[in-house]
């Protein structure tokens, strides 16, 4: 067991810390503005999966994903199938020879309960309602200033790479935010045998923080050596037999697969883009945020994204900057404690002005709550798929079948390699993959299917094996 005994503070006096956590405002103010995020997150995401806003990439993916979990199998997914390495022709494709995520399988239990795709995005909310309640209670313990807590709260709750998580189906990351902020927490604290448990913790969330388990380590290694010599070994060894041995063990052809991505882009390339996502990064704390020690844990993530030849982890968009706000709002409150001068409503007056560009601006449009010809046609569709059955969905259709059938994406080729597959289900307009949809229709159409649906560019065809009654 590590000792605690073995602290240095760097913080405001004793007397003072004792002080601010007695705040008069105690657990209430946090759960309740923990909630609040909460419900908002959870009508946002649950509106936007109604409107066949999500996708079988990333949302089905992981509902197949915790499905697995739920069914004492390891974790795979027909779905992922679609881009597997050239060679692959397994059922399902093995999800952690992807990524290495096994803190999935705390969410099988859910599964037990209520074994559907909206599980996933209210869990996902929920967690995002932990680390605000963590984030508020820490401002609340730290900060003397009265309306500091709620501010604070309210900006990182609304903060822009929540937001983006949010907008974007389900993803693991979103269990290294409340980790995160735990994290941060007991840093602030001085509690540094628990910031070392939590950030040990991340090593199960996604392979890439490892790193940012490791930039802890270098941080404690000033206050509590012990913990931050087995945290920094714990990081960098989990990390290296994770990337090195584990994922390509299980991987079908024995790589890990984002250590070289194909892409005709270089580390020159994309800067204006960066450049923005490190503007708004900056911009949700005044800047003052980097004046704290613990901002040293934006580094490998923005490393990784930035120096990537794959554009898609260059921009604000996505869920890849939700692993950021924690560690920016535990080190605007950690510089703020020390004295920097920033009017505490300069954060939420930020995260304000950010509003109109981010997901939740929909909320309030009369559109986002209104099914158009495409969400009505969509919906009738699905419907005609009976509960079971192996069927071919487009991306946008997918997650709304994976939960009560066995589903692969519409993607070219996917008739050849899946011979049981009698249902077809697609909306033309689907981008994803590109070209996929129109090819994998016309083959089929080729081969004898029977259209039985077409209205809004949806369409629904059923192989000849299957032209019995439904």
């Amino acid at each position: 067991m590590l000792s605690t005994t073995t602290r240095v503070p760097t913080g405001p006096p004793r007397e003072l810390i004792g002080a601010q956590r007695r705040h008069p405002g105690g657990w209430y103010l946090p759960a309740v503005l923990a909630s609040a995020v909460f419900l908002v997150y959870t009508v946002y995401a649950l509106r936007e999966h109604a409107r066949f806003g999500t996708t079988g990439y990333d949302l089905g993916i992981f509902d197949q994903a915790v499905r697995s979990y739920a069914e004492g199998r390891w974790p795979a997914s027909e779905l992922r199938t679609a881009t597997a390495p050239p060679g692959f022709t397994g059922e399902a494709y093995p999800l952690l020879s992807d990524h290495f995520h096994p803190i999935l399988a705390l969410l099988a239990p859910l599964y037990l309960v209520a074994p559907h795709v909206e599980t996933l995005l209210i869990a996902q909310a929920a967690l995002m309602g932990v680390s605000i309640f963590v984030i508020t209670r820490a401002a609340q313990r730290h900060l003397r200033t009265r309306w500091a807590a709620p501010a604070i709260g309210l900006a990182y709750g609304f903060s822009w790479g929540l937001q983006q998580l949010i907008g974007f189906d389900f993803h693991e990351v979103a269990f290294a935010v409340p980790l995160l902020a735990l994290a941060g927490s007991a840093y602030l604290d001085g509690r540094w045998v628990a910031a070392a448990w939590w950030a040990a913790t991340l090593l199960l969330v996604k392979e890439d923080l490892g790193a940012t388990a490791a930039v802890l380590a270098l941080l404690l290694l000033r206050h509590h050596r012990r913990a931050g010599l087995l945290l920094g070994a714990t990081a960098l060894a989990g990390t290296a037999l994770t990337v090195l041995v584990v994922i390509p063990a299980l991987a079908p052809d024995g790589q890990y697969g984002y250590l070289a991505q194909p892409q005709p882009y270089g580390m020159l390339d994309g800067w204006p883009l960066k450049a923005l996502t490190i503007g708004a990064l900056l911009l949700i704390t005044a800047g003052v945020a980097l004046r704290s020690p613990f901002a040293l844990l934006l580094l490998p993530t923005l490393a990784w994204r930035l120096f990537s030849p794959n554009p898609a982890y260059w921009g604000m968009g996505l869920h890849y900057s939700a692993v950021l706000m924690p560690i920016a709002f535990i080190a605007l409150i950690d510089v703020l404690r020390r004295g920097v001068r920033l009017p505490v409503l300069v954060p939420l007056v930020i995260a304000a002005m950010l509003f109109p560009a981010q997901p939740l601006r929909f909320l309030v449009t009369p559109g986002f709550w209104q099914d158009g010809p495409r969400e009505t046609a969509a919906r009738s569709a699905i419907d005609l798929i009976p509960s079971g059955a192996r069927v071919a969905a487009s991306n946008s259709l997918a997650p709304h079948l994976s939960d009560r059938a066995i589903v692969d994406l519409v993607a070219d080729g996917v008739l050849t390699r899946r011979k049981d597959i009698t249902w077809i289900v697609a909306d033309t307009t689907d981008p994803f993959p590109i070209g996929g949809v129109i090819a994998v229709i016309r083959q089929a159409e080729e081969n004898g299917w029977r259209s039985v649906y077409a209205e809004g560019g949806v369409v629904v065809l059923r192989s000849p094996a299957g032209s019995g009654p439904s």
